[in-house]
């Protein structure tokens, strides 16, 4: 089902999928999850039109890449050679650059009635990153549950971190301040002034950032949290009566409160939505400390995020 055509000609598609009590749309461009209901609730933030996307987005539901979050002044070093991206936020670069993953038009590599699959392929240079890049994302609705699986691929060494950047709202509307998280995690990233994480890996233990027991979005920190979390574990959010638990295979999860939105540039207000980006640490290429996000010839990279409901 045609959702609508960009200024190139291109044509966007939609993909409807169901199982049991969830609902769920799918758009090609961006790969993105532009609704996700669960008995008749639409729980993830959602734009109108196309245009919407391309004017009043914050990435809204799609995926992002080739570099989800921050990589410091916008370059890395790999195999010696120093590579330069495009800066797109403060002296930084952020989601992949100013024509990242979220600004792609995905091809349907397969589908059922309960899952799609989305191709896209990055060539050598795109965004001043090295290699040709082949990615899938698979989105499968079963068991109550929404799981993303992610595979790539590459012909010469480079850089990858694909996360999904759905805003969460288990209520459906009104802010997400209420919202109780419990999370798997006894340590997080700090970061400096620009959000580029300073390299240590900070115990959580007597911080705002301590959600080992059940805490509300906005019961500390005035609620503006922007933050990487070194995962040891599940999370979960409960709100509305609603319980969304979310287990990965990735090492950290970005945990934003949509503290940004600001109801101008974009249809919602603060707080309106929260992210958990399921991904590797920010800047980690200029992080030796940090995982590895290089991928060389010859491997295949795959992860898994499932956002289960109860």
């Amino acid at each position: 089902m045609v959702f609508g055509t960009l200024p190139s000609g291109e044509q966007v598609e939609r993909v409807e999928l169901s199982s049991g009590r969830l609902r769920a749309e799918v758009l090609t461009y961006g790969a993105i999850l532009r609704s996700l209901e669960v008995s008749g609730v639409n729980v993830v933030l959602g734009l109108d039109t196309l245009d919407d996307y391309l004017t009043r987005s914050r990435y809204f539901g799609a995926v992002v890449g080739r570099y989800g979050n921050r990589i410091a002044n916008g370059r890395f070093t790999l195999d010696g050679v120093e590579y330069h991206l495009p800066i797109n936020n403060g002296a930084h670069s952020l989601h992949g650059g100013t024509d990242g993953f979220d600004r792609r038009v995905w091809t349907i590599a397969g589908r059922t009635d309960s899952s799609v699959m989305l191709a896209l392929t990055s060539p050598d240079g795109d965004q001043g990153y090295p290699g040709t890049l082949t990615s899938t994302v698979t989105y499968t609705l079963a068991d109550g549950a929404i799981r993303i699986d992610y595979s790539m691929k590459s012909d010469a060494p480079t850089v990858v971190n694909l996360t999904n950047h759905s805003y969460f709202n288990l209520k459906g509307s009104g802010d997400v301040l209420d919202h109780v998280i419990q999370m798997e995690a006894e340590h997080y990233l700090p970061v400096d002034e620009g959000k580029i994480p300073t390299g240590e890996l900070a115990p959580v233990k007597g911080t705002p950032f301590d959600f080992s027991e059940p805490h509300a979005v906005g019961e500390r920190y005035d609620g503006a949290y922007d933050h990487c979390f070194v995962l040891d574990g599940d999370i979960r959010v409960t709100a509305g009566g609603l319980t969304m638990e979310v287990t990965t295979t990735e090492p950290g999860v970005q945990f934003y409160s949509g503290s940004m939105l600001d109801g101008v540039e974009t249809p919602y207000g603060p707080f309106a939505g929260l992210c958990l980006e399921t991904q590797h640490f920010p800047d980690s290429p200029n992080q030796p400390r940090f995982p590895s996000t290089v991928l060389r010839p010859g491997e295949i990279r795959t992860s898994s995020t499932t956002y289960r409901f109860a």
